[in-house]
């Protein structure tokens, strides 16, 4: 499915389970809307609490760790309105509870276009679908629909927070096996990478990242008949209008 046109879009808003989930499969394409003046907000669900790789850190510590360094990634890209909702790492589900507060930013931001994880799970690649990564998915769409274009729906943020019903446009899911729509992303792989070695208890460990996402990305360029050299991430549009 063809998405709308860039120039249509003012408002994206961006929901994943952790903190360097965006930058690892969207920040080229991010780097790309927010130089167009589009208006970029990420949705946080987890504190990212089990992720890094130095046992001399406190898990406690963690989360304020990767916040900082999600802000500092964000930065780089032009985007600076950032929700994280600190549900526990490794724990997510797609409660009504997420749901609502999913609901509550999509309402707060009314975005035209919607960046989500898929809540399928990748079988030709499967750390891509980490179980926290399909439960932001899974609510994240439920938030779209039915969710947040229903007033009835959650009836305390309309009557007691003043958030109006939002229709969200379209939706662009990320991680899937299934993609119909490529970004070259070729002129922004450096923000990417940038954004990546921002999340230096992530990355910092890893001297291989930056060969291996641009692997990544040349054989997403490369199977959609780009020059070679090219780079791309990879997406499934959802029209939700």
């Amino acid at each position: 499915m063809r998405p709308l046109p860039d120039s249509e879009i003012e408002r994206v808003l961006v929901v994943t389970a952790h903190p360097d989930d965006c930058d690892f499969g969207a920040a080229g394409t991010i780097a790309q809307w927010t130089a167009k003046g589009i208006q970029v907000s990420y949705c946080i669900c987890t504190n990212g609490d089990q992720g890094g790789e130095d046992p001399s850190v406190p898990r406690e510590e963690m989360p304020k760790i990767r916040q900082a360094e999600q802000r500092a990634a964000a930065k780089i890209l032009g985007v600076s309105d950032i929700t994280f909702l600190n549900y526990r790492d490794g724990w997510l589900t797609p409660t009504i509870e997420l749901r609502k507060e999913i609901v509550r930013v999509i309402r707060k931001v009314r975005p035209q276009r919607m960046l989500i994880q898929s809540p399928d799970r990748n079988w030709d690649r499967l750390f891509a679908s980490h179980p926290d990564h399909m439960a932001a998915g899974e609510a994240a769409i439920q938030a779209v629909y039915p969710d947040a274009r229903n007033a009835f729906a959650f009836e305390d943020l309309l009557k007691v927070e003043g958030l109006q019903p939002w229709r969200v446009k379209e939706v662009w899911m990320m991680s899937t096996n299934q993609p119909d729509h490529f970004v070259d992303i070729t002129s922004t792989f450096e923000k990417k990478l940038a954004a990546l070695h921002a999340h230096v208890s992530q990355t910092a460990h890893n001297p291989e990242m930056p060969k291996m996402v641009r692997e990544w990305g040349e054989r997403n360029a490369t199977a959609n008949n780009l020059p070679a050299g090219s780079v791309a991430e990879i997406f499934k549009i959802v029209n939700t209008d």
